[in-house]
């Protein structure tokens, strides 16, 4: 089984694990939008990086989906940008008909006693598993590769 961890939103990342080894982990894909020069994210992009890791006959595949929601003090526009990430995700699952699973954040992280830590914990425990990657997760802002990552081994670990 292939599993795909998806750490929602532009700054996101998605991870590729199989029989718990991670295969590979990116940044999620973004483009530019419009006049601002916002960014959002790329659902061509992302769905090449599925398409091109995977064999649709041979494979088993499942995407999990960090299940997330508003926060106190966001703006409207960063959750209306944060939702469209999410349906950009959404969508492209459900156009190659592929099943996606959601998890909470609180699910995954007790999992993995990362409940109360700082957003770095996620990287360094993923360094501490898997330390043949850890140079793919060598800059602070790697740590949404980490929860990628442990949003797929969260899924093979517990098969939700």
């Amino acid at each position: 089984m292939i599993i795909f961890g998806i750490d929602p939103g532009v700054s996101g990342a998605i991870s590729i694990l199989k029989n718990k080894e991670v295969i590979d982990v990116f940044e999620m894909p973004t483009m530019i939008d419009g006049k601002k020069n916002k960014k959002q994210v790329n659902g061509s992009e992302l769905t090449s990086i599925i398409v091109n890791n995977i064999d649709f006959k041979k494979e088993e595949v499942v995407i999990v989906v960090e299940h997330v929601n508003a926060m106190p003090g966001q703006g409207v526009t960063s959750m209306f940008n944060f939702g469209q990430s999410f349906g950009v995700i959404k969508g492209v699952c459900a156009a190659l008909r592929l099943p996606i699973h959601f998890v909470r954040p609180t699910k995954w992280k007790k999992h993995f006693n990362l409940i109360n830590t700082n957003k770095d914990a996620s990287r360094t425990k993923v360094i501490e598993v898997y330390p043949k990657i850890s140079s793919k997760l060598s800059r602070k802002k790697d740590s949404n590769k980490a929860d990628a990552i442990l949003i797929a081994r969260y899924f093979n670990d517990t098969q939700l």
